[in-house]
């Protein structure tokens, strides 16, 4: 027999919010982990993650570790992760210098890793060797915290400054092989598992200001409906031209419906709409490459 799980809906109409503020993240995680422990879907324990935190900072980093931990299933849950793939020139696999050794060795800087000071393991992705056309080999590598690994915060970013980033090098450091491409099957489609996952999340935080603050039902609906549309996409493969497509679909509603939502905020508690107002930026971080990989997709129809 199937385990019955309890509905996300009622769950973010119903329950009473909790004040994730991210001040411990281990502890965070860990009381996340036990309050949606009944949640079989990754997207809805972002959701909730969203809902309980008490700003858009938290509620980002619950959607990061559930997709995180929706890519690699063989994460440990109890651990906090961080995906190392951006370098000083960027992310593209041609400008990648860190390297992987065949016993999983792992040596380089990777320039900007999100939770990078307070990750139990790296999701490292590294060059193990060059194609016979020039393009790199890449591999996806897991990697424990300390040892020959090096940690070097950032300074906090003007939007969602709870997020923490830093600098991670790696020497010699030890790690552990994932099977498949490292761009193929883990990068590539990292960039739209965290897009759903962190818009879950944008909504959950969302629902949590309109129950809070007392929005009309229309206002509550139009929100779980597009958390409905992120859930049905979240069942596609991320490589699908067409999950794509409408995954911009759902960032393009999310825009306007924040538009829509605006003159409600005049009721939020002032330093609720204050922080909401500074870290709605955050909303645009890697937008370019989203239309690109939209462009790509509308091509790919053709």
């Amino acid at each position: 027999m199937n385990a019955v799980h309890p509905s996300v809906f009622d769950f973010l109409l119903t329950a009473t919010p909790a004040d994730t503020v991210s001040a411990d993240f281990a502890a965070d995680w860990a009381r996340h982990r036990t309050r949606t422990t009944e949640f079989a879907s990754s997207l809805d324990r972002a959701a909730i993650a969203g809902f309980d935190g008490a700003g858009t900072g938290p509620a980002f980093l619950g959607g990061y570790q559930e997709a995180l931990h929706a890519l690699v299933p063989s994460l440990d849950p109890g651990e906090l992760s961080s995906m190392c793939a951006t370098e000083g020139a960027g992310a593209r696999p041609s400008t990648m210098t860190t390297t992987v050794g065949a016993d999983g060795s792992v040596t380089g800087t990777k320039s900007f890793a999100t939770l990078g000071a307070f990750a139990d393991r790296f999701l490292v992705i590294a060059r193990s060797g060059t194609q016979p056309d020039g393009r790199p080999v890449l591999r996806a590598v897991l990697v424990a915290a300390g040892g020959r690994v090096a940690v070097t915060p950032l300074p906090a970013l003007p939007f969602a400054p709870e997020i923490p980033h830093a600098e991670v090098t790696f020497d010699a450091a030890p790690g552990g092989l994932l099977p498949g491409d490292g761009y193929t099957d883990y990068l590539k489609p990292f960039r739209t598992v965290e897009d759903l996952h962190v818009v879950a999340a944008v909504l959950g935080q969302l629902l949590r200001v309109a129950r809070l603050g007392q929005w009309p039902a229309r206002s509550v609906e139009q929100l779980l409906a597009l958390f409905a549309a992120v859930r049905g996409v979240g069942g596609e493969d991320p490589s699908s031209p067409g999950a794509h497509i409408a995954l911009g679909g759902i960032f393009e509603r999310l825009t306007v419906l924040r538009t829509e939502l605006e003159p409600l905020w005049a009721a939020v508690d002032p330093e609720v709409r204050k922080r909401w107002e500074r870290d709605v930026p955050l909303l645009g971080v890697a937008g370019k490459v989203r239309a690109a990989r939209l462009a790509t997709a509308w091509r790919a129809q053709a």
